[in-house]
């Protein structure tokens, strides 16, 4: 593809710095697709187990306590809570506050911390009911 050499490139290449808001924006996007996609496939998976029989739960159920299944679960519950903060955070913001950059980057960065924190406690409490 030919670019016209006349007309100036995007300035957002040489004004815009790499930072935490800007990583939570995309995982949000990124986290919101893959629970819908995801998630939806292994609750379809799920009920349709559940709805088949004995035979074809437990397949189910040894699939998903399996190391690749229990993998897919952690990823899905740490979308789920990264999805949810961010979207708590956007829902301040569009309230009109939190806009400051120190408060945005502090409330982005609290985001990531919080949603590895809940993780890890959810599959604690999973690891140790099991």
């Amino acid at each position: 593809m030919h670019r016209n050499p006349q007309r100036p490139l995007s300035p957002h290449l040489s004004v815009w710095r790499w930072g935490p808001h800007m990583l939570v924006s995309i995982l949000h996007r990124i986290t919101g697709s893959g629970l819908a996609t995801i998630g939806a496939l292994a609750l379809i998976w799920w009920l349709t187990a559940a709805a088949t029989g004995a035979e074809a739960y437990e397949y189910f159920v040894s699939w998903a306590i399996s190391p690749y299944g229990i993998f897919v679960g952690i990823g899905l519950s740490w979308a789920l809570f990264q999805h949810t903060l961010s979207g708590l955070r956007h829902f301040v913001m569009d309230i009109g506050a939190g806009f400051e950059l120190t408060t945005n980057k502090f409330w982005a960065n609290m985001t990531l911390v919080g949603s590895a924190v809940l993780t890890a406690l959810l599959w604690a409490y999973i690891v140790m009911v099991k």
